[in-house]
């Protein structure tokens, strides 16, 4: 050979290559493939990995992170809101089309889970729980009036339009950046399919799956005021002296 490349007075050999018509996470787990194939290193041999492999493997595991984090969060505050952790994971109970969602319309336009798919995805999970929360909302009030009433069926019924139109809005307006018009729109198509894909399941589960499940739920139980605030107590206590 004619030069030696050392670091930390080891020597070293790089192999590099370009990536064509394959993803960087597809690559990635060829070469780990590869590499666990040859075996036993002899001593004093090892295999480094290098690069954007490492920026890519940090940025997906503090991105799946992100998402646990604010699940766990909008979890906490739904608690709080509710005063119920039934209703509250009701709630959550529409993420899991939300994902199925953006992934199955990700694999049908053969794109791949990146950093833009993974924004998107979490895009759509928020205006799949606003739309729950305005379901679950809804059909509590119609509970607490009327509690032998068919409240969730009442409830889908009653907020049908603005579910519907935040849904189709949002989808409308990702359209473009789904098709990927313009300089780089490859790189933010993505972005658009997995919101698109997790917002028309997410709609389809909220009016069809969601009543299911708070039916399920809530069943045919009295409803019971979940404040906890003493000035609830006092204000029925007062209503009782007027009408008195």
């Amino acid at each position: 050979p004619g030069e030696y490349d050392r670091l930390n007075q080891q020597r070293y050999i790089t192999v590099t290559a370009n990536i064509h018509n394959k993803d960087l996470g597809t690559a990635v787990r060829n070469v780990n493939k590869s590499i666990a194939s040859l075996g036993e290193l002899p001593s004093g041999v090892k295999i480094l990995l290098r690069g954007q492999a490492d920026l890519l493997k940090d940025t997906m595991s503090e991105l799946q992170t992100g998402l646990i984090i604010a699940v766990v969060i909008i979890l906490l505050l739904l608690a709080i809101f509710f005063q119920s952790f039934r209703l509250s994971l009701t709630v959550l109970s529409i993420i899991p089309a939300v994902v199925l969602g953006s992934v199955l319309l990700l694999l049908l336009t053969g794109k791949t889970l990146n950093i833009q798919s993974y924004m998107g995805t979490i895009m759509a999970v928020g205006v799949a729980v606003a739309n729950a929360i305005l379901f679950i909302t809804n059909a509590e009030q119609h509970r607490k009036k009327d509690p032998l009433s068919p409240f969730a069926i009442t409830g889908v019924f009653n907020r049908l339009r603005p579910i519907l139109m935040t849904s189709l809005a949002m989808t409308a307006g990702m359209i473009p950046m789904a098709i990927g018009i313009g300089e780089g729109g490859d790189q933010t198509a993505p972005l658009g399919i997995a919101v698109i894909g997790g917002l028309l399941f997410s709609a389809i589960s909220t009016l069809l799956f969601l009543p299911v499940v708070y039916s399920w739920v809530s069943g045919k139980k009295p409803y019971r005021n979940p404040s906890l605030d003493p000035e609830d107590e006092n204000s029925k206590i007062f209503e009782t002296i007027n009408k008195e």
